[in-house]
């Protein structure tokens, strides 16, 4: 008989299931209560009990896990400085979402030489964000591959949907189940209502084709994740963290019967991928809230140790310590800056805060 399935597929390599991973790389207790009480804050500000503002920060994509535990331990001792106003959430993005080629994130080609040694990523990846808990500071990722929280899901205090995968059902699906809040990122055109329809979505229960620990085909059958919450990350040219793209949010999440929850992005289009404004997009949406805005619940910054990004080189050694390898960052001293000129300019300001229903 010919062969009609698999034409294209070169082989198959075995993925160690989840819970051989995690047998391999386990959770404890502390890290356990830690992830949780991240998360528990993040949705006490999403609820309106928590008057402060949460702030996803950290390296646009992890490639060196030395260097994004040096930025960790950093940013740990600036999260106990701005805890009055800001609750610090490192971003520890793994896998890279690409318009046509280049690297796909430290998961899929860990050694950055396209040997695409996923099964070595996935691990030295959960061992990345069990060491970061364990500096007691919360952990956030863009959640791309459907399969991938089924490893590392239970480090997760914070999940965001990618511009490009907002209107997926898959991604909505998947995000139904996940335990952590998610954030849904506007498309890339700038338009919202791909990102409210998410919430909605996710919001509901679903069943679909997945797997479970074990690493068998299952039906996931979820409750809905009601931690559901739109990220502005501006579009089709032009940024939308200004006054009248802000209300215009709050009016389609009002139109949709959401909560106003809204976290602005001060990188991508809202920065025009030039890192040196985003101090100036956070500056703009703090005097935004401390002149009333109600419904800004949060702010994501692309931030590593050294400013601007860099090549891939053929010869690893060659690579810069702490410098991005994807999207250009802000260095350490201006992130430093731009956290506590954003905790002044909100301190007294947050006391007693009117939150939209």
């Amino acid at each position: 008989m010919q062969q009609t399935e698999n034409l294209n597929i070169l082989a198959f390599d075995v993925m160690p299931s989840p819970d051989e991973v995690k047998a391999r790389i386990p959770i404890t207790e502390p890290i356990a209560q830690s992830v949780l009480a991240g998360r528990r804050v993040i949705q006490d500000i999403l609820d309106g009990k928590d008057p402060r503002l949460f702030v996803v920060v950290g390296p646009c994509s992890i490639h060196d896990p030395v260097a994004g535990l040096d930025y960790a331990r950093r940013l740990q001792a600036l999260a106990d400085e701005v805890s009055e106003t800001l609750h610090l959430v490192m971003r520890v993005y793994f896998e890279k979402p690409r318009t046509s080629l280049g690297w796909k994130g430290f998961i899929n080609d860990p050694r950055m030489d396209d040997s695409f040694r996923i099964d070595e990523g996935m691990e030295r990846a959960r061992r990345f964000l069990l060491e970061v808990n364990e500096l007691g500071l919360p952990a956030g990722t863009e959640a791309l591959d459907p399969i991938g929280p089924q490893y590392y899901g239970d480090l997760l205090a914070w999940a965001a949907i990618g511009a490009r995968t907002s209107e997926s059902q898959t991604h909505r699906e998947m995000s139904s189940g996940l335990s952590a809040p998610v954030g849904f990122k506007n498309g890339t055109d700038g338009d919202v209502d791909g990102a409210v329809n998410a919430i909605l979505s996710a919001g509901r229960s679903h069943s679909f084709l997945g797997i479970n620990g074990q690493g068998r085909s299952a039906i996931c059958r979820t409750r809905g994740n009601r931690y559901g919450h739109l990220v502005l990350r501006g579009g089709g040219g032009r940024p939308n963290f200004d006054t009248v793209s802000i209300s215009l949010a709050e009016q389609a999440l009002t139109k949709a019967k959401l909560p106003q929850n809204i976290v602005v992005d001060c990188s991508h289009a809202n920065s025009w991928k030039r890192p040196e404004m985003q101090p100036l997009v956070m500056r703009d949406v703090t005097l935004q809230i401390r002149e009333g805005n109600r419904s800004v619940v949060g702010f994501m910054v692309e931030s590593f140790i050294e400013p601007g990004n860099q090549p891939i080189p053929d010869d690893l050694s060659k690579l810069k310590y702490g410098c991005s390898v994807t999207d250009a960052c802000v260095g350490w001293d201006t992130t430093a800056e731009m956290l506590r000129n954003a905790h002044a300019t909100l301190r007294g300001a947050l006391r007693g805060r009117p939150r939209a229903a």
